[in-house]
């Protein structure tokens, strides 16, 4: 599978400087922040909710989870997750489950944490297992004009014994 090419138009067309990053396959968020060799504060990871009968993208550091009832207040109802078959058709050009954050290219709603918007830049999934792109992270709120919230709550490292 191929980076989407709506993704790398719409990108050209706001003429925003980004930077294609190859890593090896790699299915969650953190993993490809190590394999990127980013903070987890900078690889940006989505996550699919639906609230009634709406689908809501959210995006947030990979080092951090949604918290529901923060995600509720924002949107002002209440919100489930959604499993990978039931978005899955929403994005025909990305790979299952690589979906970049731009719901406004796949006509949804997108809710950014406050935590992501406080960072210089961003790495995200390209659409595929072994592409990400890294940009500045001022460019990505002007070209998807996210709602930025407090939805998420940091994870804590797993301590061993």
């Amino acid at each position: 599978m191929e980076i989407p090419q709506r993704l790398i138009k719409y990108l050209n067309d706001k003429k925003i400087v980004y930077e294609i990053l190859h890593h090896p396959e790699a299915f969650t968020a953190q993993t490809i922040a190590a394999a990127e060799h980013v903070k987890g504060r900078h690889q940006a990871k989505v996550v699919m909710f639906k609230s009634e009968s709406e689908h809501l993208m959210t995006v947030l550091p990979s080092n951090s989870r949604v918290d529901l009832e923060k995600l509720e207040k924002a949107v002002g109802k209440s919100v489930a997750v959604e499993g990978e078959p039931d978005f899955t058709t929403l994005f025909p050009d990305c790979a299952p489950g690589a979906m970049p954050p731009f719901g406004n290219l796949y006509g949804l709603p997108t809710y950014v944490d406050q935590a992501l918007s406080r960072e210089d830049y961003i790495v995200f999934e390209a659409g595929t297992h072994t592409d990400a792109i890294k940009l500045q992270y001022k460019d990505y709120e002007r070209a998807v004009n996210p709602f930025i919230e407090d939805l998420a709550v940091k994870l804590q490292p797993i301590k061993h014994a």
